[in-house]
């Protein structure tokens, strides 16, 4: 009698093609605890790389032990494949099979709010900068109502524009776009002023009661010594934003907001500004990251 047949089953394809440099790691969508690792990683040597490149141009002090620092941060960069992979491994990590997708969020809410009826009398639609684009079609399923720039420091895909948001000038893009979306984006900017001046830039570009949609991972406002929901919060209202959606549970992984431009500056007084310029503001301690906004 011959022996009945095992079926295997097939192991998803999560990444497009074999990498090319097999050493390196290749953010497999079923190690999803080695591909938070190696992230967190590049967050942590990205940000060290930022502030060794200002010592060096400040030229304060003695840089020769930061010149060596650098080039031992940038070489482990690229020993773990550079740019490319991070955006790789953060495509992966926002693949179905890991709960990402944020832009659905974002999308539930404008249709909450009821904007494709409204754009459909109007025959219009959004105009919305989907910053740090990782992949060119998350809207394409609103295509109808939403018309969609991506944009990425290091484009992935010719639909995708190469450029920094914040060397967009404010001038030319002021009050020009109906919405604005940072998903993932404020947590991977190095310096804590760039992220307020990132903050205060989109408020700049939005049109009048623009909306402006933030995801960030939830330890960056549950586990900060100087971040908590409330913290963060106030600090949107002081930039000039009011909160109509959040989302996040205790245990999750991620943190969502919607926020809509103010139709008058903000009234909080100096000392709430000055609370949101100080890092030194410790919520918490013991064994905790160092995620802040500072304006």
């Amino acid at each position: 009698m011959s022996k009945a047949r095992k079926n295997k089953r097939k192991t998803p394809v999560t990444v497009a093609g074999p990498s090319d440099r097999p050493s390196q790691p290749s953010g497999s969508s079923s190690h999803p605890q080695a591909t938070r690792t190696v992230i967190r990683r590049f967050h942590v040597l990205i940000k060290r790389q930022t502030q060794l490149q200002r010592i060096i141009r400040g030229k304060h002090q003695d840089v020769t032990a930061a010149k060596a620092e650098l080039d031992a941060v940038e070489r482990e960069i690229e020993e773990l494949g550079g740019l490319e992979v991070y955006q790789r491994m953060s495509s992966i990590g926002q693949s179905k099979d890991r709960g990402g997708g944020s832009e659905k969020i974002f999308i539930s809410w404008l249709r909450e709010l009821h904007m494709p009826e409204s754009l459909k009398e109007r025959s219009s639609k959004v105009r919305l900068l989907e910053v740090g684009a990782l992949k060119p079609d998350n809207y394409a399923s609103c295509a109808t109502w939403i018309d969609v720039t991506p944009i990425d420091l290091h484009s992935r895909h010719p639909s995708i524009q190469e450029q920094d948001f914040l060397l967009m000038d404010p001038a030319t893009h002021r009050e020009s776009w109906d919405a604005i979306s940072l998903s993932l984006v404020l947590n991977f900017v190095p310096d804590a002023r760039d992220r307020g001046r990132m903050l205060r830039l989109a408020h700049t570009m939005l049109r009048p009661s623009g909306l402006l949609f933030v995801a960030l991972p939830l330890p960056c406002v549950l586990n900060s010594r100087y971040m908590t929901p409330e913290h963060f919060q106030g600090l949107m209202t002081a930039v000039g934003f009011e909160q109509l959606r959040t989302r996040w549970r205790e245990g999750g992984k991620m943190a969502y907001w919607l926020f809509r431009k103010a139709p008058s500056a903000s009234s909080s007084t100096y000392d709430d500004h000055m609370l949101y310029q100080k890092k030194k503001t410790v919520f918490r301690q013991g064994n905790r990251n160092n995620f802040v906004v500072l304006l």
